[in-house]
């Protein structure tokens, strides 16, 4: 059918394989997409053979998500511009530190009425101050973006255990197909309107995680990471109130992208992990980063610093004690028992 929809997923990592195991089975059966999905995927070789190669013959993105078999409809190609030439819908999943450049190339190969929904947890830090990925991806390409944020932790979701996820969309209609495209029995989906405030919980929750790693490598238990993940979630509400130019409503805090979102990823995420091991082995995050993410990207502390700009500009460092104590551990050498001591003089115990 001409009038079918072609969908392009702009990453192919440990997340974005996920995705494509639920997309490319939805496209297959459904009468409104192509049944063709196609996966841009940064090229690497891997023992010899082109990774590309190996997803097109093998369905199986051996690197970032070995041992589940990818939908043979789904297309791993490695020119952007040709993995983007008519699509319809474009899923960005990729580290948010590529996203402007890989824009950049895909700009002049992008159709006007295209819709796009980005699943990139991080934020820039612009002239302006904030800048939401989602933004930078609207201006660069014109068209129109949501965002789709959860308690999502990819190896979960390829295992088809059930979770729950939120896709912002100012666009009710836009909203509802990108819904109808990737939910599943076992991944179910919320849409709400408050896109930036989706984009934000995704990105800030980090920050909270590295926090929670602090504490479980200094050998704090439970009652401390549920005092992190509480006044982490305040200072998340708190940031969004401040920089989201829309409405911000704690019930959007209460979806799958806010308070489950933040659970799971200061007790299973990357974040949690490589935080707790800067703790106990006093190697650096980039260190930890090489050793432990098989070459995934840690959004974290990126993020972190991105965020301790943006307060420092506005004079706000005092306000978020917790985000603003991840970044100097992380990256100006501050004792990480210090995050104790901001726990215990918090503004929200005064």
């Amino acid at each position: 059918m001409p009038d079918r929809k072609k969908i392009c997923i702009v990453g192919s990592g440990n997340w974005g394989s996920a995705v494509a195991m639920i997309i490319g089975k939805n496209a297959a059966k459904s009468n409104h997409f192509d049944p063709i999905v196609k996966m841009w995927v940064f090229e690497e070789m891997i023992n010899g053979r082109k990774l590309t190669d190996i997803i097109n013959t093998d369905h199986e993105n051996v690197k970032y998500l070995p041992g589940y078999k990818l939908p043979e409809n789904v297309i791993a190609v490695p020119n952007i511009t040709e993995a983007s030439d008519g699509a319809d819908i474009f899923v960005f999943v990729l580290p948010h530190q590529f996203i402007a450049s890989l824009c950049d190339k895909m700009k002049n190969h992008v159709k006007a009425d295209a819709i796009g929904i980005s699943l990139i947890k991080g934020i820039d830090e612009g002239p302006d101050g904030l800048k939401l990925i989602s933004h930078i991806i609207q201006e660069k390409l014109g068209i129109e973006m949501s965002v789709l944020m959860g308690a999502n932790i990819a190896k979960e979701v390829a295992d088809e255990k059930f979770c729950e996820t939120t896709i912002g969309s100012k666009n009710k209609t836009h909203g509802e197909i990108l819904k109808e495209l990737m939910q599943t029995p076992n991944f179910r989906i919320t849409v709400v309107a408050e896109c930036d405030t989706v984009e934000l919980c995704g990105a800030l929750k980090n920050i909270v995680a590295v926090g929670a790693g602090f504490c479980d490598g200094l050998g704090y238990g439970d009652n401390t990471k549920a005092a992190v993940i509480r006044l982490g979630l305040m200072e998340m509400l708190s940031f969004a109130k401040l920089f989201c130019k829309g409405p911000v409503t704690s019930a959007t805090f209460l979806e799958s992208c806010g308070v489950a979102d933040l659970v799971t990823t200061c007790y299973g995420g990357r974040n949690r992990k490589v935080a707790e091991a800067f703790v106990k082995t006093g190697k650096s995050i980039e260190e930890l980063e090489k050793e432990l993410l098989n070459g995934q990207k840690l959004q974290g502390p990126q993020t972190s610093a991105e965020v301790y700009k943006i307060l420092a500009q506005k004079n706000l460092v005092n306000e978020f004690p917790l985000f603003a104590a991840v970044y100097q551990i992380c990256y100006e050498c501050r004792p990480v028992r210090d995050f104790i001591t901001c726990l215990q003089n918090h503004p929200e115990h005064m």
